[in-house]
């Protein structure tokens, strides 16, 4: 199975776009996305490209292949437009037997983590930084922001295949990587 896995989209258009092409030519299963979809929140400039309502069109035109979770930007209202499910605040995924806590990151988070084994996989974004370490107490993996990456970071999103998360800029670089 692959995956493609992005945060905090903040409702850029051109963003999601980009994306939306990673996604289609990485032949990827599902597209997971942690939070932040449509709106940039009080604390963030406007994205590039800041267009929510062409934002939630391009994803509702890809709603059979959306596995998402509800970012602390993300409102009942939003819901309304959207055509796949956005209110969970957290799912559980098993990949290859791996369990993932897949959450945004506002409640849990790397320093606020849920009550998780020592080997789980905690995967949020929030933070719109990249990460992949294992904190010791848990591994802790984070893709970073497609649209509004901070300190000098590049717009980012993962990849999960072959038992590995890896993180890779726009431009496919990778940025870094965890595999079990």
């Amino acid at each position: 199975m692959k995956l493609l896995i992005a945060s905090d989209i903040h409702g850029s258009l051109l963003y999601t776009q980009k994306l939306a092409d990673i996604y289609r030519a990485a032949g990827a299963d599902r597209l997971i996305l942690l939070g932040d979809l449509l709106y940039h929140g009080p604390r963030n400039d406007l994205p590039e490209g800041y267009d929510p309502k062409g934002v939630f069109a391009l994803l509702n035109s890809m709603k059979d292949e959306i596995l998402c979770v509800r970012g602390n930007c993300d409102a009942d209202v939003d819901q309304m437009v959207l055509d796949f499910p956005i209110t969970p605040e957290s799912m559980w995924l098993y990949l290859d037997g791996q369990p993932v806590f897949a959450t945004h990151g506002h409640i849990w988070g790397r320093g606020n983590p849920p009550l998780i084994g020592r080997k789980d996989i905690l995967l949020n974004g929030h933070t719109h930084l990249p990460a992949a370490e294992d904190t010791g107490r848990f591994i802790y993996l984070n893709p970073g922001s497609i649209s509004l990456p901070k300190d000098g970071n590049k717009h980012s999103y993962m990849v999960y295949e072959n038992r590995k998360f890896t993180v890779l800029s726009l431009d496919g670089e990778p940025i870094c990587s965890y595999a079990f």
